[in-house]
């Protein structure tokens, strides 16, 4: 029996990660991982995951998640890889152009001849992570905030949780992205984490959330205790696992 092997490619706003996983979701390489770079053009963008895959053994698809709102490999909007410098810094005119409607699926078929499905990063990571019972969310904290849905297993369609006003005029994403973290301290920060929870509770109303994404470990054992009990803690590592499941759900 063949093994369907899957690209996996997981773009942050610090940095670009890349890995081939088999059809269990092992990974059979050890991950690529390059700094995001920028000024971020949408080719740059494909020639970065180009030569990640150069160093990874062969694969039969790939799965790219990347953050912002992204509809069937369309990149709708994104909000990091519109700036001059990465995350808080000058949005670039030119660049909020070339990534508007950007067909990043099709890009990357044609660029390494694989059939190829893009998605937002937060969904590639619910990918890895959900059980199918029920109304799952996850959110993930990383540069900022991402987020999905799956209802029964099954992709709700996605909302830019992050860019919305949770209170001094600050999106979510500026309100407990790495920025943030980094001046207030872990304590601090973890209490903003577990007040973001608490109000979207009532919203989603969701049977199991899931906190994921690079800072989720941050999360101080005070805070952690107070998230309740349909709240779970998952590895990073469901952003590349994930990107084997992305083709199932």
């Amino acid at each position: 029996m063949t093994r369907k092997m899957t690209l996996a490619v997981d773009c942050g706003g610090g940095g670009i990660k890349a890995s081939v996983l088999d059809s269990l979701g092992t990974m059979v390489a050890p991950p690529k991982r390059t700094p995001t770079p920028y000024p971020l053009p949408p080719q740059l963008l494909v020639d970065t995951v180009v030569e990640l895959a150069s160093q990874l053994p062969a694969a039969d698809r790939v799965t790219l998640g990347m953050p912002g709102m992204i509809r069937h490999g369309i990149v709708i909007a994104t909000p990091h890889y519109i700036t001059k410098d990465g995350p808080r810094s000058r949005v670039v005119p030119e660049l909020v152009t070339l990534w508007d409607h950007f067909d990043m699926a099709g890009a990357l078929e044609k660029a390494l001849s694989l059939p190829t499905k893009v998605l937002n990063d937060a969904e590639v990571a619910g990918a890895g992570v959900v059980t199918g019972r029920g109304l799952e969310m996850i959110i993930t904290l990383g540069t900022g905030l991402g987020n999905a849905v799956f209802d029964g297993g099954r992709l709700a369609p996605h909302v830019e949780v992050s860019q919305g006003p949770i209170r001094w005029g600050l999106t979510y994403d500026d309100y407990i992205g790495e920025h943030e973290r980094l001046r207030l301290g872990d304590m601090h920060w973890s209490r903003r984490v577990r007040r973001v929870v608490e109000g979207l509770r009532p919203m989603y109303m969701w049977d199991r959330l899931y906190l994921g994404g690079g800072n989720s470990k941050r999360i101080v054992p005070s805070q952690r205790e107070k998230l309740g009990d349909d709240v779970i803690i998952v590895p990073n590592d469901a952003g590349i696992i994930g990107g084997v499941r992305s083709w199932e759900l």
